[in-house]
C-alpha cells in the first residue's frame, strides 16, 4: 500500500518542479526580451530609421510629440556602421508581476563616441500569463557617465 503512494508523490514532486523551472525561465527571459528591445530601438536611431522607432515606442504612432522625438532624435544619432551595445542596464531586476522603470543604455556605432541613453520601460503580465516589454520614451543622448534623469 505504501509503495503507491511514495511513488505518486515522487512524480507530483517532479511535475510540481517542472512548473515551477518553467515559471522561472519565463521569468528570467524578460530581461532578454528588454535587451533585445532596446537593441533594435538603437540600430533604428543609428540607421536613421524614424518610422522604426516610432513602431518599437508604444503609442508612438498617434502622439506627435513622441513622433517629433523620434524625428529628432534618428537626425541627431544617426551614424553609419555597425551597432554595438557596450552596456546595458535593465530597467527592473527579477520579478514575477509587471514592472515600470528606466533602463540605461551606452552604445556605438561604426567608429563614433559612445552614446548613453535611458530608456523607460513596462514588463506587461506575469509568470503565468508571460510577459511583454513595452518601450514607453527614450531620452536624448546623456553625458556617458550620468544617471538617467527623472523625467525625459
Amino acid at each position: 500500500m505504501r509503495r503507491p503512494y511514495v511513488i505518486a508523490s515522487i512524480g507530483l514532486a517532479v511535475v510540481l518542479f517542472l512548473v515551477i523551472s518553467a515559471l522561472l525561465a519565463r521569468a528570467f527571459s524578460v530581461g532578454d526580451a528588454e535587451d533585445a528591445a532596446i537593441t533594435d530601438l538603437v540600430k533604428a536611431e543609428a540607421s536613421g530609421d524614424t518610422a522604426g522607432v516610432i513602431s518599437l515606442i508604444s503609442r508612438c504612432q498617434t502622439n506627435p510629440a513622441c513622433r517629433a522625438r523620434a524625428a529628432t532624435l534618428t537626425a541627431t544619432l544617426h551614424h553609419p556602421g555597425a551597432v554595438s551595445i557596450a552596456e546595458i542596464n535593465p530597467s527592473s531586476s527579477f520579478s514575477v508581476t509587471s514592472t515600470l522603470g528606466t533602463a540605461r543604455v551606452a552604445w556605438l556605432a561604426g567608429s563614433s563616441l559612445p552614446r548613453t541613453q535611458c530608456v523607460r520601460v513596462r514588463h506587461a503580465g506575469n509568470v503565468l500569463t508571460g510577459f511583454t516589454v513595452q518601450l514607453l520614451t527614450v531620452s536624448r543622448r546623456i553625458v556617458t557617465d550620468a544617471e538617467c534623469p527623472e523625467r525625459f
